[in-house]
């Protein structure tokens, strides 16, 4: 069973050791509608939170070339918001630890000035001007203005079980940690991005929300979801499924996991889980994710004693980003982390009946949230 909603999930994770060398993020992904024009783009807004023992009443950018030399490592919450398509930016606002109003224990919350998360609601602003982002290169995004006013609905979870467990979340056993509370999420509300006024409505939002923790970033990483998914098989629109893909090499302790990845599909009500740490259910993974000249590609085939999900994902590199984060001890080694909504592709889902492969599904799959990349260690 993976759709066990557990808001303690949520939490603020950035307790004992975390404290002085961690982060916690807040994840959202959702796609809104131009007012104007009727077309689709792909926002997120994420809520990151750094090194709260090294806090203050200034954000500490770990970046700083001054800060780099005297090994001074980054403190503050980020509020990253931005969107996807041939437009797209990546915009940052940050805070010092001093102006942050934080419910830490189920149902978290996070508030600094008129920026707002939590479980149910998600509202806020962001805005830098051309010469903002020439002055701080520490401040690693774009230039543009986003304003939102958002309700969530978590609708399905992605529990992954007991690499989050209240145990390993004690012990700070896992380098870097994921929940998705809301893996298929409903959002409705309004946003504007650079003064156009798009509308956000439930049935039409394929939203996501989840979130990471921990001391440090995986490599590779790769993510895969989408809730907007149609069979070949019948002709229709799935209206109550979702998968969700993510991982690339965990570390324990620093033990590294080669290679591995955690999925769930969620077919019309059905279970499907490929879990690495499950491993009385015989899961396996097999993953490819490269660059040609102008896409990312994703060839993912999970199987378990029961099931075989093959998944085959492309996204255009113009309309994707290089999404930005330092780590907690100032660091930034990915460079090339390419996040992009506007995936599109396939997914087969089969059932194993001995040796043979009986197609449940076979289904296109469009608004794919994803990301790809690889650092040298």
């Amino acid at each position: 069973m993976f759709n066990l909603k557990d808001e303690t999930r949520d939490e603020f994770m950035l307790t004992g050791p975390f404290k002085n060398k961690g982060y916690d993020w807040w994840w959202h992904s959702f796609t809104a509608i131009n007012e104007q024009t009727g077309e689709e783009k792909p926002f997120f807004i994420e809520f990151f939170t750094c090194n709260p023992g090294k806090g203050g009443k200034e954000p500490v950018f770990g970046q700083l070339p001054e800060n780099k030399k005297k090994g001074i490592r980054p403190s503050y919450l980020m509020v990253k918001v931005g969107c996807w398509g041939t437009e797209h930016v990546q915009l940052h606002r940050f805070f010092g630890w001093d102006a942050v109003k934080l419910q830490g224990k189920a149902p978290f919350s996070v508030e600094a000035e008129d920026c707002f998360v939590s479980d149910t609601k998600l509202r806020g602003s962001v805005k830098l001007s051309e010469q903002e982002v020439a002055e701080h290169p520490e401040y690693m995004c774009d230039a543009g203005e986003i304003t939102w006013n958002l309700t969530i609905d978590k609708q399905v979870a992605f529990n992954v079980g007991y690499g989050a467990s209240k145990l390993f979340r004690t012990i700070k056993a896992f380098e870097m940690y994921w929940h998705a509370e809301g893996m298929k999420t409903l959002y409705s509300g309004a946003i504007t991005f650079n003064g156009q006024q798009y509308r956000v409505t439930p049935e039409c939002s394929y939203g996501y929300a989840d979130k990471n923790w921990g001391r440090g970033f995986t490599s590779p990483w790769v993510w895969l979801s989408s809730c907007n998914l149609t069979s070949r098989v019948t002709g229709k629109k799935l209206e109550n499924s979702v998968f969700d893909i993510g991982g690339g090499k965990p570390k324990i302790y620093f033990l590294p996991l080669n290679r591995k990845l955690l999925g769930a599909f969620w077919h019309e009500g059905k279970e499907y889980e490929f879990n690495f740490s499950k491993f009385w259910t015989m899961p396996k993974t097999e993953f490819n994710c490269f660059e040609t000249d102008t896409e990312i590609v994703w060839h993912v085939k999970q199987q378990n004693r029961k099931a075989v999900m093959i998944t085959d994902i492309t996204c255009k590199k113009e309309e994707m980003l290089h999404v930005n984060y330092e780590a907690p001890d100032g660091s930034k080694r990915h460079n090339r982390l390419w996040n992009g909504g506007n995936g599109t592709g396939r997914v087969q889902l089969f059932e194993k009946k001995g040796k043979e492969l009986i197609l449940i599904d076979d289904m296109d799959v469009t608004n794919i949230g994803c990301e790809y990349g690889e650092y040298d260690r």
